[in-house]
């Protein structure tokens, strides 16, 4: 198969890369019946192509490379190696890695082969792995050498092939895949709605989900990404994210060798700002995306003291305060910018470069997206959740939900794909969250998001995170109430609390206002999102049954405030 529909559609989001309307105007999803970006895309643009692809370095300082025609070569005879393992097309792969060149040979050759790889982060436990064999139906793993013990309760049999020293009993050494074949031919064509990933949701609310992504979703889908990210050939790309979950996909694969960029990845074994700085100025990194949590972290150095080759800042998750937005653009004359996406999709909604940003907004539907907002009565309009018009293209929406047995959930209802996630839009198109949709609640009559004052919550100086839900109120049927977890250096304490709603008092009109507020852990998934849900039940039975915790607080604790 030619990948010269995919080529074209790329070229053109890379050639008007700074002009919105004609991307969004001009641009059309590829029409390939079948299609293989690793065999395909992959091995043609590495043919002789000797510039860097993926740049992995230790914490020690070990350095590793790989150029486009080694990984293409390398994934090849790993391809062989799975084949002749008996791994066939349609066979369900566990990959358990770090940042390491395998982790990236591995997903290719898997690609080649039709192998449905289930990423999984490191630090799963052991029934988070049972889970995912049960209803993954999973029938091989790949994992490092220090993680395979992790799998010593499995019963079933599968395929253990282990990534390092020393190789475990029973497990195949990865190692011996450099001397396997480095031509590999695949056993049939690669159809466009072939499975390629099964992902884990991290399950904030419920159970995980299994989301089913194909080999048109993920890699042509993730053009997208790659026009928010605002990548170019020869770009050196980072993106600070743990293999495991999809931004490690969106932002470590598909979206920069998309553009043909080099992917840079540090190993850490704890976040410090300092270490992070150093590489960006060292390896002359020109794009950089991170979750908030790290550009909070990195606005606590000296960022001017640092000569950075970046030409492109971005953040998802959650819009960033406006504070550190300026503090990056004082230091660096850079502005951050920020993207939307899901597991479920690729980047839907961003601020690509060149475009004018409305702080605190998510910017604009990316090309190939047509977005809607659409109310819980079906009536669409300028507030609403968020949805995709899979009547124009779906684009990088999943295939659809899997339920572990082979049966797919369709992720659709009607002509629309609902994120669950609630927005607004101005009248230049620019799209603001609002909140997860489950989180949206009423406090005396009047909606109130979660996700806003949990912004302003987080510019307090010593709140690290926070999680506001309704707690249960006689006369206003909920009001707003905070769990803060503090930063490392302050302690809970009465006076911190009035000050910590104070604070917000004047930050927030006044049917938002903070009443309540609890110092705490906050309770997370995995991936390390906070479950809401739990803190909400845990509330609910607290005011039913009338009991109080050493650290909560409520407004009426400090008379000198107003009603």
């Amino acid at each position: 198969m030619s990948a010269e529909p995919f080529l074209a559609a790329r070229d053109l989001l890379l050639t008007h890369r700074t002009d919105y309307t004609r991307a969004v105007s001009d641009f059309r999803w590829p029409s390939m019946e079948s299609f293989n970006w690793a065999l395909d895309y992959i091995d043609a643009v590495a043919a002789r192509n000797a510039s860097p692809a993926l740049v992995v370095v230790d914490e020690d300082g070990t350095e590793r490379n790989c150029t486009f025609q080694q990984i293409s070569e390398r994934s090849s005879r790993v391809a062989s190696f799975f084949q002749a393992l008996g791994m066939k097309q349609g066979d369900r792969l566990l990959l358990m890695l770090g940042n390491e060149i395998a982790l990236w040979e591995t997903f290719l050759a898997c690609m080649k082969l039709g192998v449905v790889v289930i990423p999984a982060t490191t630090l799963l436990a052991a029934e988070d792995i049972g889970d995912r064999f049960e209803r993954g139906g999973v029938a091989h793993v790949v994992a490092g050498a220090d993680f395979t013990s992790k799998f010593d309760g499995i019963s079933q049999a599968f395929t253990r092939i282990s990534v390092g020293q020393p190789t475990p009993n029973g497990w195949h050494n990865f190692a011996d895949a450099a001397a396997a074949s480095a031509t590999f031919v695949a056993e049939r064509e690669t159809r466009r709605d072939d499975p390629l990933l099964l992902y884990f949701t991290s399950g904030t609310t419920a159970k995980p989900k299994l989301v089913l992504h194909t080999h048109q979703s993920y890699p042509v889908g993730h053009l997208s990404t790659m026009y928010w990210l605002g990548l170019q050939p020869g770009d050196i790309h980072w993106n600070i994210s743990s293999p495991g979950w999809a931004k490690h996909a969106w932002s470590c694969i598909f979206a920069p060798w998309n553009a043909g960029a080099t992917v840079f990845a540090l190993n850490y074994r704890k976040f410090q700002p300092r270490i992070v700085l150093d590489a960006l100025v060292k390896y002359r990194i020109t794009t950089l995306c991170a979750p908030p949590t790290v550009w909070r972290m990195l606005v606590q150095e000296p960022l001017a003291n640092y000569r950075v080759s970046l030409r492109e800042v971005a953040s998802a998750g959650e819009p960033l305060n406006p504070e550190v937005i300026e503090q990056v653009r004082a230091a660096w004359g850079l502005t951050i910018r920020d993207g939307f996406g899901q597991t479920e999709t690729t980047a839907l909604i961003g601020n690509p470069p060149g475009q004018p940003i409305r702080i605190g907004s998510m910017g604009r539907p990316l090309p190939g997206y047509a977005i809607e907002l659409i109310t819980a009565d079906g009536t669409m309009g300028d507030e609403g959740e968020i949805c995709i018009n899979t009547a124009a293209g779906r684009g990088g929406l999943m295939r659809g939900y899997a339920d572990g047995v082979g049966k797919i959930a369709e992720a659709t209802s009607g002509p629309h794909y609902r994120t669950g996630d609630v927005a607004m839009r101005d009248v230049d198109g620019y799209i603001t969250y609002i909140g997860r949709a489950d989180d949206v609640f009423k406090a005396s009559d009047y909606r109130i998001s979660p996700f806003e004052l949990e912004s302003v919550l987080i510019e307090h100086p010593a709140v690290a995170e926070a999680a506001v839900v309704p707690s249960p109120d006689p006369v206003r049927h909920a009001v707003p109430k905070a769990f803060v977890a503090l930063v490392a250096e302050r302690e809970p304490s009465p006076e911190l609390a009035r000050h910590i709603l104070e604070f917000c008092r004047t930050r927030l009109a006044a049917y938002k206002r903070i009443r309540r507020l609890e110092f705490c852990e906050l309770p997370k998934t995995i991936s390390g999102k906070i479950r809401r849900v739990e803190l909400r039940r845990q509330e609910a039975e607290r005011r039913a049954t009338g009991s109080r915790v050493t650290l909560e607080f409520f407004e009426e604790d400090f008379p000198s405030r107003e009603a």
